[in-house]
């Protein structure tokens, strides 16, 4: 069973995912990730991220560097919404995700563009939003209890603007695959957004699963 989980920035898409794996018992790849490691790579070679060439030579990282708590940073979350504008870069992560989405028994992936390029054959598919204004109070109170010395607006002001890279970029823009289920967390609880995602996913899955070969 494959789960596509897509959505924007500080949506609660990356713990929902995580807690679709567990709940199913499939391993779990969160894409953003590699874009992170990506961007990473190219400011620690002093490159420039919105330069193609410079972005497509950061994709050869090693797999070891995706444990490396750095890129959770905003700073890098910031250099992999520019790295992500450039298809090749997004081309040459691709198979990555692909074969993590192939493998047997299925995955949970979460990213930007799983239900619409990586996995469009995903068994569920789940769109996770929110309001732009709710994703910053949850990324602002985020940063404030890792001690980070942040300002409300400025990250608001982030959001947008990765948003705005993410929805009108010309590769593989963020958008919900035409058979996914829009999530909304704005108003949720992160317990009961996850409690809704299970439903979401066994109300299309359950008639797969029921019709498998004990």
């Amino acid at each position: 069973m494959i789960i596509a989980v897509d959505g924007p920035t500080a949506s609660g898409k990356g713990t929902i995912s995580k807690r679709l794996a567990k709940h199913f018992g499939l391993p779990f790849l969160d894409t953003g990730l590699l874009y992170r490691a990506v961007g990473w790579t190219v400011h620690q070679r002093g490159g420039n991220a919105d330069n193609s060439a410079d972005a497509l030579a950061a994709c050869a990282f090693d797999d070891d560097l995706l444990d490396n708590p750095e890129l959770r940073s905003e700073a890098v979350g910031g250099l992999a919404s520019r790295v992500s504008v450039h298809p090749e870069v997004r081309q040459a992560l691709d198979k990555r995700q692909k074969d993590f989405a192939g493998q047997p028994g299925g995955a949970v992936l979460d990213g930007r563009d799983i239900g619409t390029v990586i996995a469009p054959d995903a068994d569920a598919k789940l769109f996770v939003t929110a309001s732009s204004n709710a994703r910053a109070v949850r990324r602002f109170e985020e940063m404030k209890r890792r001690g980070e010395q942040v300002d409300f607006d400025d990250i608001l002001t982030d959001i947008l603007r990765r948003d705005d890279r993410d929805q009108n970029r010309a590769a593989a823009p963020l958008k919900p695959a035409a058979d996914a289920d829009l999530l909304d967390t704005t108003n949720l609880t992160i317990d009961a957004a996850i409690q809704q995602a299970i439903a979401l996913v066994n109300a299309k899955t359950s008639g797969r699963r029921d019709k498998d070969p004990a």
